[in-house]
């Protein structure tokens, strides 16, 4: 199953409040995932076993280097309104007091401290590209990408130093490896439990 498009916003001329209401008022079947890139809203699918497995890997590690007043949440929505963006990432690390203060349904993606995707067949390119320059100019300070996915076989990247839309790789490898995110988390992360995709 790959993703769907719902809606079109430079086609149908939608402001951001619109696209917003259109992502609340999605009804997609229970487990998948409502975004809007780059204009678009989009229904992706439930994650696979082996999707899950690795987002879970990847929290049991950050729980144990986070300050206890940060948060990681697996389907807070992170807005760029300036890339016509509203991603749901498959973590997201920020400090749970900007949650309390937002209320509502997400928050702005600069508020987050790391972002991990963790790709799927549907849905790679997105975070390779789009997402990846829409966290960058939101200045993310960091995004993981587990890349199970990636033409060359499996891959982790860790990018850091946002400029603009651009992010800097600052560690990567291949499944199997350490990938070591800097402080504030200090964590080499072992990724040779992660199952291949």
């Amino acid at each position: 199953m790959s993703a769907l498009t719902v809606d079109h916003s430079p086609a149908n001329g939608h402001e951001w409040g619109d696209l917003v209401r259109i992502w609340q008022e999605t009804d997609a079947p229970e487990g998948c995932k409502v975004e809007i890139i780059e204009g678009i809203v989009t229904v992706a699918p439930p994650r696979s076993n082996a999707h899950n497995d690795i987002a879970d890997l990847v929290q049991r590690a950050l729980y144990e280097v986070i300050p206890r007043h940060w948060g990681i949440y697996q389907t807070l929505g992170t807005a760029v309104p300036s890339r016509d963006g509203l991603y749901i990432p498959d973590l997201a690390v920020a400090p749970r007091q900007v949650l309390r203060d937002e209320g509502g349904n997400f928050i702005p993606a600069a508020a987050a401290e790391l972002i991990v995707e963790i790709t799927s067949k549907s849905n790679a390119a997105h975070d390779r590209i789009k997402k990846a320059a829409g966290y960058a100019q939101a200045g993310i300070p960091l995004y993981l990408l587990i890349d199970g996915w990636a033409p060359g076989g499996p891959t982790i990247t860790l990018y850091g130093e946002p400029q603009r839309d651009v992010y800097r790789v600052l560690d990567a490898g291949k499944f199997g490896e350490l990938i070591t995110l800097p402080e504030p988390f200090g964590l080499a992360l072992d990724t040779g439990e992660f199952a291949e995709n």
